[in-house]
Parts: C-alpha cells; sequence; structure tokens
C-alpha cells in the first residue's frame, strides 16, 4: 500500500514537473525570450504531462502513455510535417479536454460543483497553450469540430468502462445521455450548414450583430460552451455526488473544454478577446447550470431549502479523491 502509495505521488510529481516546466516555456515564447523553438518544446512537455495524467486518472499505463505522447510530439516539431503537426495539435487538445473533466470531483452543493467547472477550464487553460505551442496550420472550424468530436467519443469510452456500460446508467442517464448528444449535433450541424448554406440576407444580420457586440464587448461568447458544456459539467459533478449516472452528463463537459484548449489556435484572436470569450461564455453557462441544477432537485429531490440542506449533507457518494485513479 506504502508503496503504491510513493508511487503515485512520483507518478503525479512528473506530471506536475513536465506541466510547470512546459508552461514556464510558453510564457518565455510569449515574453520573446529564449530560442524559437522554446514554444513548441513547452507543448511537447505539457502535452507529455497531460497524457500522463489521463492515463493515471483512468486506470491506463501512464508510463508508456506520456513516453508516447511526447515522443510523437517531439518527432512532429523536428520533422515539421504540416499534417503530422496537425495530429499533435489535435491529440493535444484532446487530451486536455478530457483531461479538464476526468479531474473533477463529485459536488454536493452548486458552489462547489461551479467550483469543479473552474478547475476543469482552468487546466483547459493551460492545454490551451500547448495546442498552439505547437504551430497547427489548420482550418480552424475543421480543427474545432474534429477536437470535439473526437474528445466526445474517448469521453464516452472513458465513462463507459467507469459506469460499468450503458446499464450502469439506467434509464434516466441513457436519457440524458441521448438528449445531449442531440443537442451537441444540432449545436455543430446548425452553425456549420447555417455558415456554409445560408443566404446573404440572412447571414448579414446575424454577422452584423455579432460584429457589434464584439465591438462593445471585445468577445462574442461560444453558444456551445453556454447551452451544453458549463451546465452539462456542473449539474453532471453535482449529480455525480449522489447517483453515478452524473458521470454521463458530465462528459459533455468536454463541450467547454475543447473550446477553451482551442481558443488561441485564432490568429486574430487576441489574449485579452480570448480570456473574455471564456468569461462571457461561462457566466451565462453557470446561470443555466445553476437553472438545471434547481429544477432536477425540485424534479428528483426534498422539498424546501431545509430538506435539500440535509441532503446536501448525506450527498456523499463515494469516488476516488482528484488525483487517484478512477478505476
Amino acid at each position: 500500500m506504502g508503496t503504491s502509495h510513493h508511487r503515485a505521488l512520483s507518478l503525479w510529481g512528473v506530471v506536475a514537473a513536465l506541466v510547470i516546466v512546459g508552461f514556464a516555456a510558453e510564457l518565455l515564447s510569449i515574453a520573446e525570450l529564449g530560442p524559437r523553438w522554446l514554444d513548441q518544446a513547452g507543448a511537447v512537455a505539457i502535452t507529455a504531462g497531460f497524457t500522463t495524467a489521463l492515463a493515471a486518472r483512468t486506470g491506463g499505463r501512464p508510463v508508456v502513455a506520456g513516453v508516447l505522447a511526447g515522443l510523437y510530439g517531439a518527432v512532429a516539431v523536428v520533422w515539421g510535417n504540416e499534417t503530422v503537426l496537425a495530429g499533435a495539435a489535435i491529440g493535444s487538445a484532446v487530451v486536455t479536454s478530457v483531461l479538464a473533466v476526468m479531474l473533477t470531483v463529485p459536488a454536493a452543493r452548486f458552489r462547489y460543483a461551479a467550483r469543479e467547472m473552474l478547475i476543469s477550464l482552468a487546466v483547459a487553460g493551460v492545454g490551451a497553450f500547448a495546442v498552439v505551442g505547437m504551430r497547427p496550420q489548420v482550418s480552424l472550424d475543421a480543427f474545432d469540430f474534429v477536437t470535439l468530436g473526437l474528445a466526445f467519443a474517448l469521453a464516452l469510452g472513458l465513462v463507459y468502462r467507469l459506469g460499468a456500460g450503458f446499464h450502469g446508467a439506467g434509464r434516466r442517464g441513457v436519457v440524458m445521455l441521448l438528449v445531449g448528444t442531440v443537442l451537441v449535433i444540432l449545436a455543430i450541424t446548425y452553425a456549420e450548414v447555417f455558415r456554409r448554406y445560408g443566404s446573404p440576407g440572412l447571414l448579414e444580420p446575424v454577422f452584423d450583430a455579432v460584429s457589434w457586440w464584439r465591438a462593445e464587448f471585445g468577445a462574442v461568447p461560444r453558444p456551445t460552451v453556454v447551452f451544453v458544456g458549463v451546465p452539462g459539467l456542473v449539474w453532471g459533478c453535482h449529480m455525480r455526488a449522489r447517483r453515478r449516472q452524473g458521470w454521463w452528463v458530465a462528459i459533455f463537459g468536454v463541450a467547454a473544454s475543447a473550446n477553451v484548449a482551442t481558443v488561441l489556435l485564432n490568429p486574430a484572436t487576441g489574449w485579452l478577446e480570448a480570456l473574455l470569450i471564456v468569461v462571457y461564455s461561462v457566466l451565462p453557462g453557470l446561470a443555466l447550470g445553476y437553472a438545471v441544477v434547481r429544477l432536477d432537485q425540485r424534479l428528483t429531490g426534498p422539498r424546501g431549502a431545509r430538506a435539500r440542506r440535509a441532503e446536501e449533507a448525506l450527498a456523499v457518494r463515494p469516488e476516488p479523491r482528484r488525483f487517484s485513479p478512477l478505476l
């Protein structure tokens, strides 16, 4: 027991060292200090650290996964092939997005669920430096769609293992999974169809409204973060304190973490605007998440504030700690 605990601490120490060194390299590169390849080296270090952490958290082989991720990133950077670099950046974004959700823990009260959401987005924010640090030359829309699709598929596969298959989700969990999946697909499909095939007369007012909002407030919120990612993660963490079906809701948090992980890729988006995009997306998403949590409590929980407090005190469904394996 003591040996395994010591190994786990050592492993997470290596993860922390890789991420801290990689993030410091990114900051030095932004300040134009050090060699030109510093941002790419930092991206490889962060990606290797996050891959190790994800494997450790989900019961995989962390050392093997981290070494392979680091080797692939190093080869991509040294080779410089655009396709290989794009693959490395997508891999970094996907690992970041899923790790950001998997590192959360159950939250008995809404404020704790909001804290978990902020921790998740902070992880995704660090990963965003690794994604842009790879210097991928990609179509932004295609990169976003592929990242979100792969991240959701990976998160779904991991939660399938955590929940012992779909039968562990129960009827309610399956319904929530289907509804959430449909919402994600509709949001992506609608945005793409609207952008590609909408008539100029229909698109012009929308673009004008977006331009006005951006000029007045500095950035525009991301709909998938507002309506799917933040509410899904908040509600999922809140539900996980009571029922394991909460994992099937929490995985929709990748809609938020994936957006944050790729927010720096657009060269037209400055640092302040990227930060404002996240802030403007999180605030209404939290409000919507609060409404969903309260509605869930009203429909399935006890009535009255006192009864809710008593229920929250008993909402202690066990899960491993944040840096312990989930499996």
